[in-house]
């Protein structure tokens, strides 16, 4: 149990403009995280193991990328009770992201806007961090059925052309898969022009084939096979999906992450910010999540993995991903509007739900 209860803080932070307390908070988790003071947002991870894509998750509930784009507080993160952490987006090159303010609370809709544009402090520094943490140097001695598994979350520079898009996430691949349970790839930001072209038939499969044969050179280099999970958009039709499915398929990628924010304003408008250019993220984003997660696993049939993001701010909004189709969940927009307890209770609700 948490020595301080997120309730006290929420209201303080909620005072400050919203990528200052991010950066407060992430500052903080990055100090902190491995030491005493931990035990001010530690809480009990729950025990709900399920098997997927080759590797044992201690639950069901994990933070999506987003939160930690550089990598620098996954003990802390890991503290909170999640069964997995994915970390980034990273990219090739450090970037600044998009002009400030690029991130608006909506708190009406317990929603977030973000053009932050994948800010992140580069793979160098990205990889650095990772091997630092406590959790990669302890990853040997911690049981395979209880210890948290890794994401790592790669993408593109915004000044990368197009055309060579390619050859940032294969050199993105390559720097972070020997510190990766699992990598996932990201073509689905709103905020790095043109990014979601990369969904179209040709381009995803071109992107894939390389990634697949790439990996296939890293499996024999480091003696270990690291799944690959593609991160799909929300605003997506029948067709795109079926397509993205049938690309998954014959490029032996692992699973699918569904879905990253949304370029959909409906649910928030007339509301203030609720016109910000951006991906919008939270409870609004929630069935489109599902609708997307449903069509998925039509396509896909039994037994391939979705991990189903967005919009899960209770125990009830994660079963419902499930219930959907997903087989795993993350929050990230949750754990801002209700603190690390919700980790837990969407983990118990899972594991209460499959008994």
């Amino acid at each position: 149990m948490a020595l301080f209860p997120y309730d006290l803080a929420r209201p303080l932070l909620f005072r400050l403009d919203p990528e200052t307390a991010h950066e407060w908070t992430m500052n903080l988790l990055a100090r902190a995280g491995g030491t005493p003071l931990q035990c001010a947002w530690r809480h009990a991870r729950v025990s709900d193991p399920v098997q997927l894509a080759g590797l044992k998750f201690p639950n069901r509930v994990g933070l999506a990328a987003g939160m930690d784009k550089n990598a620098r507080a996954i003990d802390a993160l890991g503290a909170m009770g999640f069964g997995f952490v994915e970390v980034g987006t990273v990219t090739p090159l450090p970037q600044p992201g998009n002009p400030k303010p690029r991130l608006f609370r909506l708190p009406r809709a317990q929603a977030l806007i973000t053009r932050m544009g994948i800010n992140n402090d580069g793979l160098q520094a990205f990889v650095h961090n990772v091997r630092i943490s406590r959790f990669h140097s302890s990853k040997a001695t911690q049981d395979e059925g209880e210890r948290m598994i890794l994401g790592l979350n790669i993408g593109k520079n915004a000044a990368t052309p197009m055309e060579r898009a390619t050859q940032d996430y294969l050199t993105c691949l390559a720097g972070v898969y020997p510190w990766a349970d699992y990598v996932a790839v990201n073509i689905s930001s709103p905020n790095t022009k043109n990014l979601r072209d990369l969904q179209s038939d040709a381009a995803l499969d071109a992107l894939l084939a390389a990634l697949a044969a790439r990996r296939a050179e890293l499996a024999q280099e480091h003696g270990k096979r690291v799944p690959l999970f593609l991160k799909i958009a929300p605003d997506l039709d029948e067709a795109q999906v079926q397509a993205i499915a049938a690309a998954l398929r014959k490029h032996g990628i692992d699973g699918v992450i569904a879905a990253n924010t949304t370029l959909a304003r409906e649910a928030v408008q007339g509301m203030p910010h609720g016109d910000e250019a951006g991906g919008l993220s939270g409870a609004p984003v929630r069935e489109a999540s599902n609708r997307v997660i449903r069509a998925l696993r039509a396509a896909l049939g039994a037994g391939f993995p979705i991990i189903g993001v967005g919009g899960i701010l209770s125990g009830a909004d994660a079963v419902e991903k499930i219930q959907a189709g997903a087989d795993a969940v993350q929050i990230c927009t949750g754990l801002i509007y209700r603190g690390p307890t919700l980790a837990g209770e969407a983990a118990r609700a899972l594991r209460d739900a499959g008994k």
